[in-house]
């Protein structure tokens, strides 16, 4: 029987709701399917800034290296931000990443059907999207050094570098690559090299790897452009390659074409180790613990480390049916209420979702 080591890093806010979901649909497919999961939950985020001092425990991150996958959920509450930014729960995640070497971010955006109503763009315009965005995740100006806030001329001053080395595009390339083969070979790069001569390298990097991949059809578009026609024609995209900023911001306004940011996974991977599978929604203090919270992308998320990580074909395939049922029978969480729909809570959700696999 096959055997995988699980780390479960619940977090803070709706994540130990969300996760207790993803936990109980784990157990139901291990029995499907005649495989076993270990489950090694640790402190993460504010949880452990709480319990050990700081966001991202040196036996968090040990576990994590020595696991086959990492489930994360959410990080993050109101009340630590006056703490100083190094020992903030989302600097644990750049902990997390640098740590892991998780250079490539992978967020698919996929319309359901059940959902086009939810989304708050016509539904000509987000019918049938089906896009991929791939986010460089190690590097660019979240890492870039120097970084700070210094007194300048009487006044502070901050400032933050954005650098990219060649090697480091062409590696979250060449995954973008990878990836539009198996769809329509079709790869948008975003930047902006009209006025960024990070971005200029960025470019050309791009354009070198791909002309070694002549069935690859590459176009190049400016960052503000690119987030005008995600609103105005998303279904133009199909592979969007892109840096850490610019992926920040692109992949949260894509999913919001779904109609709620609580439906999508996202997967942070290395070329070997452990990958680290969340949702791209945030911990929302503000409904912690009312038991009203979406599970869905921390489900889907689930499905993505499945897989991705472990090759479970069938079993990502029928989470993800299961949750099409359900959403098709009219069941939402408050962020997808409509006038039409069956209002349940985020543990009705996910006993609702266990019952169609």
């Amino acid at each position: 029987m096959k055997n995988y080591k699980i780390v479960l890093l619940s977090g803070d806010g709706i994540g130990p709701e969300i996760s207790e979901v993803s936990i109980r649909i784990l157990q139901k497919l291990a029995i499907r399917f005649d495989f076993k999961f270990t489950i090694n939950k640790e402190l993460f985020g504010g949880i452990a800034i709480d319990n050990c001092g700081v966001p991202a425990p040196e036996k968090t991150i040990q576990a994590c290296k020595e696991s086959d996958a990492v489930l994360l959920a959410c990080v993050g509450d109101n009340k630590y931000d006056s703490l100083d930014r190094s020992i903030r729960p989302e600097t644990g995640l750049l902990k997390l990443r640098s740590e892991l070497n998780l250079f490539a971010n992978i967020r698919p955006v996929k319309i359901r059907k059940s959902l086009i109503s939810s989304s708050s763009l016509k539904e000509e315009i987000v019918k049938d999207v089906d896009l991929i965005v791939v986010r460089e995740l190690t590097g660019g100006i979240y890492f870039g050094e120097p970084r700070g806030i210094i007194k300048a001329n009487d006044e502070e001053k901050g400032f933050n570098t954005m650098s990219y080395k060649s090697s480091e595009v062409k590696r979250i390339t060449e995954v973008a690559i990878d990836i539009a083969k198996g769809r329509s070979k079709k790869i948008c790069s975003v930047d902006k090299a009209n006025v960024l001569e990070v971005s200029q390298l960025w470019r050309d990097n791009v354009k070198e790897i791909i002309m070694k991949h002549p069935e690859i059809q590459l176009s190049n578009m400016y960052v503000d452009n690119a987030a005008m026609q995600l609103i105005k024609d998303p279904k133009q995209f199909d592979v969007i390659l892109t840096n850490n900023l610019f992926g920040d911001i692109l992949s949260d306004l894509s999913a919001m074409l779904t109609g709620s940011i609580g439906m999508l996974p996202s997967a942070s991977l290395t070329l070997k180790g452990p990958g680290v599978f969340e949702p791209v929604h945030g911990s929302a203090p503000d409904i912690a613990g009312q038991n009203i919270a979406n599970p869905i992308a921390m489900a889907l998320s689930t499905a993505m480390m499945l897989r991705i990580a472990f090759n479970e074909i069938k079993a990502a395939d029928l989470i993800e049916s299961a949750i099409d049922k359900v959403l098709s029978e009219g069941f939402r969480t408050a962020d997808l209420r409509d006038n039409t729909s069956k209002l349940i809570s985020c543990s009705e959700m996910g006993q609702r979702i266990i019952e169609e696999i």
